[in-house]
């Protein structure tokens, strides 16, 4: 049986709470499974819980750079008690918008290199957020396994993005790459073997989705509109995102 991927979502975020009944009857009938990221410990107990209701949820846990002082102990022992349940690490990373001042970057790293070990102690992949800080991560990653790391909704230039394929990540486009034409270019220049697609919700996006929360139903239009890119049947890209992601998954 052949399924779609979402590879980044945050489905255990309380806004998708009222109607995850409705949302997780809606992946089977769709044929998608989620890899469900976490922003902190208490988010990550809450994506933990969701996928022991449906093992379409794929759990990745973990401590988003927006909540580098959440507790880093606690995380890691939830990883390595989890290890056997979690599917993967994130969501993980670097982000300079949230830094008031060097502390809090020096944290940001601290958070994220003992996070990346822990994924390498228990063979998971990481799903990592790299908003303004992709040289920083490409640095990093140099000391760690980019085979099943994904850079999710990748935001780089061309030569960043050439930068990733070398280094052997994956990389993941939402629903924004249905309007911007920027991200269908880098699209287009990805390597086919590395690419994902994801929604990020509940991120919000405009022009055609008017400004609503994404939704794990946006999957098939955004595969759809990468099949046009690519110059592939429908079919053909959803074979090749479910393999890619098995892959990323290491499943």
């Amino acid at each position: 049986m052949s399924w779609s991927f979402d590879s980044h979502i945050h489905l255990s975020d309380p806004a998708y709470l009222p109607e995850i009944n409705y949302i997780l009857n809606q992946m089977k009938f769709l044929k998608i499974k989620a890899c469900c990221v976490s922003m902190n410990v208490e988010n990550s107990l809450a994506t933990l819980s969701l996928s022991k209701k449906s093992n379409l949820v794929l759990p990745f846990i973990g401590i988003h750079p927006e909540c580098a002082n959440d507790d880093l102990e606690k995380i890691t022992n939830l990883i390595e008690l989890n290890q056997n349940n979690i599917s993967g690490i994130g969501e993980i990373g670097l982000d300079p918008t949230y830094c008031k001042n060097n502390d809090d970057t020096k944290r940001q790293i601290q958070v994220f290199e003992s996070l990346l070990s822990s994924a390498e102690k228990f063979h998971k992949p990481v799903s990592i957020h790299s908003r303004k800080s992709l040289d920083d991560i490409f640095e990093i990653m140099t000391s760690y396994d980019t085979q099943h790391a994904l850079l999710h909704w990748f935001d780089g230039s061309k030569k960043q993005l050439q930068k990733a394929m070398d280094m052997g990540f994956f990389v993941s486009f939402g629903p924004v790459m249905i309007y911007a034409n920027d991200k269908q270019t880098l699209l287009s220049k990805a390597d086919e073997s590395k690419i994902l697609v994801e929604t990020d919700g509940p991120v919000r996006f405009s022009r055609c989705f008017e400004m609503k929360s994404a939704q794990i139903s946006f999957i098939p239009s955004v595969i759809f509109c990468a099949s046009k890119i690519l110059e592939k049947t429908f079919d053909d890209m959803s074979s090749l995102l479910e393999e890619n992601t098995k892959r990323f998954l290491g499943i």
